[in-house]
């Protein structure tokens, strides 16, 4: 696992229905009803390799989402392909993508690197291991969550914040809604680009458009 698959993903033509967030490539079809839905995501199914790459689909009113893989670092180049033909099934029956509703809400548990309970949190939540350091929702349904190593110098604040990421065009518009409803920016970042914001009571989240905002620039 490297940051090549999901670079190579960015630069890829025909993926412009893709937003690549922390959990790896989404698309999400905006279709008449919920039994549109339904028969977009049988027709998906029925791709090619799809069933086999441990894509992920979730169906709501009207929306069908799709999920290429669960973690960012284990998008591979098949996955292109595979993005390819689940558009042109999408666009075969009428659906449409909508870039902005795709979004990926994770939990940042901090902790010193001695401290590091990522089993105590796999088993609370009843959730299944991706990587060494994170869980995921069996069902696809819940936030997944990461371990962050805190500094042991610092103290034990804040051990706890929200990850948003959101498709690249899409990540100032939700840090303007997240100040005008009543947050304060804490801290903002280049590169990657991303802001810390809080709420009236210091509680932390960051919003980021990462990696969806990067490889898009030559060099990098």
């Amino acid at each position: 696992m490297s940051e090549q698959g999901w670079r190579r993903f960015l630069e890829a033509d025909g993926v412009e229905d893709w937003v690549v967030l922390h959990g790896g490539a989404v698309a999400v079809y905006v279709v008449p009803s919920l039994a549109e839905a339904a028969r977009l995501a049988a027709a998906v199914a029925r791709v090619p390799g799809f069933e086999e790459a441990g894509a992920l689909m979730t169906l709501t009113g009207g929306q069908l989402t799709v999920r290429l893989a669960r973690g960012v670092f284990r998008l591979e180049d098949p996955h292109v392909e595979l993005a390819r033909a689940v558009s042109a099934v999408a666009r075969a029956h009428g659906a449409v993508a909508h870039r902005g509703r795709a979004q990926e809400v994770s939990l940042a548990v901090a902790a010193r690197p001695e401290e590091l309970d990522v089993g105590f949190w796999r088993a609370v939540l009843g959730y299944d291991t991706l990587d060494h350091d994170n869980g995921v929702d069996p069902l696809g349904h819940g936030s997944a969550f990461w371990m962050q190593d805190l500094d042991p110098a610092r103290p034990l604040r804040h051990a706890m914040h929200v990850d948003v990421s959101v498709a690249r065009e899409h990540a100032d518009d939700r840090l303007a809604a997240a100040v005008a409803a009543g947050g304060r920016v804490v801290h903002e970042f280049d590169d990657p680009q991303a802001w810390v914001l809080a709420d009236r009571a210091g509680n932390r989240v960051c919003v980021t458009a990462w990696p969806d905002g990067r490889g898009v620039i030559p060099g990098r």
